[in-house]
């Protein structure tokens, strides 16, 4: 059972400190309401430092966003707050079935990352984006004119690449930290969430065999895994996984199909994608001469994640869980 992290203090610069929150709401399964607390009325602003570019937020919470990214879609939805999202783009997949009514709700502005001139039209009042590429000329806009628009910007910090910002190596606590700032933003509690995460956490068995793993991501010729700082390795720690790539100060990475004859993992994480389905991955790994003679390879012994549940979210936990159950029914006789 993997220990449970503390949330660090959430970065903020100046500007007041949220007050507490209340306790009530629903579940996450039950896509619950806001439950606003006292910081909805403070007449105080809250400052951010997100990946290097300082956001400024008014006392009101933003109310109309557009999410980039799966991760910021279902982290809105988790903490109820669907109805402030205005517009969704570049999206990954299908949200879990506690969503399912919620997100068919909402406005499609691109399945790609959207144009500035497509993010402007919905009028928004906060974009929220899963990767910091999705922030760019050809792209939804930089965040420096978008700010320059009176509009904040936000980047999953998991995904900030500036040195001193990007996790060293990610843990839950870091995790935890984006579920509890975002609540900040939108002055709502965080703390059911919260604890749906830990339960989450505390019920996953921890697989104690030394069991290795390659988390193959997409690419035929050369394939692109997951690397040793980020949720990949998070969740293969997690289960109990040793990952083949650990070695890797990245959070993906192209690796070589050489050094994956040559560890020859126990079982093969196969991240399932519209674009780089889990099927269309066996089918490269059983069509390469070298890799279909992998021991996870002849005995079928894969673990299959949805690619919208593979980066650092909401989703990390449940993900780890579900994983967790696959490899318990795997046959290693």
């Amino acid at each position: 059972m993997p220990a449970l992290p503390r949330i660090p203090a959430v970065r903020v610069l100046v500007v007041g400190i949220l007050s507490a929150m209340a306790l009530t709401g629903c579940a996450t399964t039950a896509a619950p309401s806001p439950t606003v607390g006292a910081a909805a009325t403070s007449t105080k602003a809250l400052s951010i430092d997100n990946c290097g570019t300082t956001v400024t937020f008014p006392k009101a919470a933003p109310k109309r966003v557009v999410t980039i990214k799966s991760t910021s879609t279902e982290m809105l939805l988790a903490l109820g707050l669907g109805n402030r999202i205005v517009g969704e783009a570049f999206q990954d997949g299908p949200v879990p079935t506690q969503w399912t009514t919620q997100a068919a709700k909402l406005p499609v502005l691109s399945t790609n990352v959207p144009s500035q001139e497509v993010t402007l039209a919905a009028e928004p009042d906060f974009i929220y984006a899963g990767w910091e590429s999705n922030f760019s000329a050809d792209g939804a806009g930089t965040r420096s004119e978008l700010q320059s628009l009176g509009i904040p910007t936000y980047v999953s910090p998991s995904a900030c690449k500036e040195v001193g910002y990007q996790p060293t190596k990610l843990t839950f606590a870091d995790v935890f930290s984006e579920i509890n700032q975002v609540a900040a933003i939108f002055h709502v509690s965080d703390q059911k969430v919260l604890a749906d995460q830990r339960a989450t956490l505390e019920s996953i068995p921890k697989d104690t065999r030394g069991l290795t793993a390659l988390w193959f991501s997409s690419g035929s010729s050369t394939p692109y895994v997951g690397a040793g700082i980020g949720a990949p390795q998070l969740i293969m720690n997690t289960i109990g996984l040793k990952n083949i790539a650990a070695s890797v100060k990245d959070t993906w990475t192209s690796f070589n199909w050489e050094s994956v004859v040559q560890d020859d993992p126990d079982v093969i994480v196969l991240v399932d994608a519209s674009w780089s389905t889990a099927a269309k991955k066996i089918s490269v790994l059983e069509g390469n001469p070298a890799t279909a003679n992998l021991s996870a390879v002849k005995n079928h012994r894969y673990l299959i994640v949805p690619f919208a549940a593979s980066e650092a979210g909401v989703r990390t936990a449940s993900a780890a869980k579900d994983l967790s159950a696959q490899l318990a029914k795997l046959n290693f006789k």
